[in-house]
């Protein structure tokens, strides 16, 4: 390895695998539920120079399949030994996340189940080969006798025949409670038989789309000099940026040590940037769904659920891909080829000036560096894309779509929207955390919450025009949970107090969020507790390496209270530290019949932008348009 952030490779997982197997750690129904990069500590990683030893150490989550015992462990693949063993309680610790094999498990537990073959048959369901099974996180809701239990909850879907997209054909009023160690179903829920809707919606079968149109023509993305960006390893250099790749089963796509040259300075921005966390709440308050709340980073793993992405479908032009290597049940490497595509994209003007005195005429376009990567889980889709831009702004894009999650419709539901006939969709909300561990220019950071305020009139304004900023340091962390206020333009300035521009004002980046609806369910609820962070905008607080998921480790059926909120109850001091920003974004989704029968890409996202962190514009060098010449 060249660096302590260099991302796992097959050799190390298989390294670690034989470390824990020696240390008596494995038996033959020990799963491994994550296998990942320990990374070391922020100030060794900027400490450390190109030569010197790297230590390599790794952190499993494992589950014994048999008994349900989980344990953590902390390893050092590089000494060969076991640095921490910790035994989890999964009544208070919560669950590991859930395994890609437990799914086909429930599948099996289910349709074994005599009390749920005979809820199928009250349905007139005879073929339970065309029955889909759908596990789904289990959550904690005090339900009596679950509390440490392994769950899953299962809803089902059926198929008219083996190639028929199940979304379409909801079982609703049915649901079974599962425990995956005993492998039985410990309750079933036969609330109600609605219609199942029978319209298919089979969006590869050209009889339910149609004819394809004509009348498009291709658009080709060329660049017959090549890219202008440089890949070597996992470090990238484009248009004076550069940052390191990393990819982590749980948080997906990494990036490390971003940083902008100007003039002979690498000038730090960001040192860590991930998604992590990601929950899916439903409004659905019935007895057969009042449980669907989804964290797809802390149950689901969004880096184990990643495609290997296509080349002129997913990403377009001149595509630099990376593969990345993830474990399996076994504690195996599994190797996804195309995870991770970097290309350039044109984005329009970058700036433009007339001058009716001298007569120049100048328009220099806007160009942008997109890193992204899509994961499938369950029936949505999400494609998260980090933008880096010529004049020093960073943005994060997440598009949603996929299939909606589906019920039967009936007149005058308002929990959901009817999509097609007899076909519910519940409403919902997609709300991500964006982690951002800020430097810069160095790790002495502040925040500063920014809001326009209006000037009444007075004698400070006589004719009524006037208006001005406020300016709110965030001094503690009980301060800095905010929330987005679009009337007042708020922003949040990420500042160096110790750092100034040629101004004289200190360097900082802001934050302008899209100020969406955060977490819509009540306060007393479940989800609340497991979810807070979704509860605020943001939250700063001081860097810690151990702080690193907003709702915890452990976050499958876990009781809540985890992450965030705990750590902020120390109420540690902000001003001039080293600091995390952690941000809520996302959307609520009341589905329109144009979401189905698959959803068009809907975003949401986030944007950094330079405020005199540089003296001046920094694109004034940007060449003119190369080709057709302007004029």
């Amino acid at each position: 390895m060249d660096h302590p952030l260099a991302r796992l490779t097959a050799e190390e997982i298989r390294a670690a695998r034989i470390l824990l197997d020696h240390a008596g750690l494995l038996t033959k129904a020990t799963r491994f539920a994550v296998l990942a990069l320990e990374e070391p500590p922020k100030q060794e990683v900027l400490a450390f120079t190109e030569g010197e030893p790297i230590e390599r150490r790794v952190r499993a989550v494992l589950l014994d399949s048999d008994t349900g015992r989980s344990r953590t462990v902390l390893a050092s693949i590089s000494r060969d030994e076991i640095d921490q063993v910790t035994d989890v309680d999964p009544a208070v610790d919560g669950q590991p996340p859930i395994l890609l094999e437990e799914f086909g498990a429930a599948d099996e537990i289910v349709k074994s189940d005599a009390r749920w073959q005979a809820a199928m048959a009250r349905r007139g369901i005879t073929d339970l080969d065309l029955v889909c099974a759908c596990p789904l996180s289990a959550g904690s809701f005090d339900v009596p006798g679950e509390p440490g239990r392994r769950m899953l909850r299962v809803l089902s879907f059926l198929q008219h025949h083996q190639s028929d997209h199940p979304w379409a054909h909801p079982i609703d009023g049915v649901v079974a409670y599962v425990d995956l160690t005993s492998q039985e179903v410990v309750e079933l829920i036969d609330h109600e038989t609605r219609p199942i809707p029978q319209e298919e919606a089979n969006v590869d079968d050209p009889g339910y789309v149609g004819p394809a149109r004509m009348t498009l023509r291709p658009i080709e993305i060329v660049q017959p000099q090549g890219r202008s960006f440089v890949v070597e390893g996992d470090v990238v250099r484009w248009e004076g940026w550069s940052l390191r790749i990393g990819f982590d089963a749980r948080e997906g796509l990494v990036l490390h040590q971003i940083a902008f040259r100007d003039g002979e300075r690498d000038r730090p921005i960001i040192y860590r940037a991930s998604i992590a966390e990601m929950v899916v709440p439903y409004a659905d308050p019935g007895p057969v769904r009042y449980w669907q709340n989804y964290f797809d980073a802390g149950e689901y793993l969004l880096g184990q659920q990643a495609n290997s992405l296509t080349s002129g479908c997913d990403c377009v032009g001149d595509i630099h891909y990376l593969d990345v290597v993830v474990t399996d049940g076994d504690g195996a490497p599994r190797e996804i080829q195309n995870a991770v595509c970097l290309h350039e994209e044109d984005f329009g003007v970058l700036w433009k000036h007339t001058d009716l005195f001298t007569g120049s005429a100048e328009t220099r376009r806007q160009r942008r560096l997109a890193i992204s990567f899509f994961v499938t889980v369950g029936n949505y889709d999400y494609g998260f894309y980090w933008y880096l831009y010529l004049d020093g702004t960073i943005a994060l894009e997440v598009k949603t779509t996929g299939a909606l999650f589906t019920s039967s419709y009936r007149e005058g539901d308002e929990w959901a929207s009817e999509v097609a006939p007899g076909l519910g969709a519940p409403y919902h909300q997609h709300l991500f955390c964006a982690r951002l561990d800020m430097t810069i220019d160095g790790v002495t950071n502040a925040v500063e919450e920014i809001d326009v305020r209006r000037e009444p009139v007075g004698p400070r304004n006589p004719q009524g025009n006037a208006f001005a900023r406020s300016v709110t340091r965030l001094t503690r962390e009980s301060d800095a949970a905010r929330v987005a206020e679009p009337a007042l333009g708020r922003s949040w300035h990420i500042v160096n107090p110790q750092q100034t521009n040629r101004l004289g004002r200190p360097v900082a980046y802001a934050l302008y969020p899209q100020g969406q609806p955060t977490l819509l369910a009540d306060e007393s609820s479940s989800i609340a507790r497991r979810a807070a962070f979704a509860t605020r905008h943001l939250w700063v607080t001081r860097y810690d390496p151990a702080q690193r998921y907003p709702a915890g480790e452990l976050v499958n059926q876990h009781p809540g209270g985890a992450g965030i909120p705990r750590w902020t109850a120390a109420n540690r001091g902000l001003d001039g530290e080293d600091l995390v920003v952690w941000h809520t974004f996302g959307t609520t989704h009341i589905p329109r019949p144009e979401d189905w029968p698959v959803m068009p890409v809907d975003t949401c996202g986030f944007v950094l932008k330079p405020v005199g962190f540089f003296d001046r514009n920094p694109t004034l060098d940007v060449p003119p348009p190369f080709a057709p010449p302007c004029g």
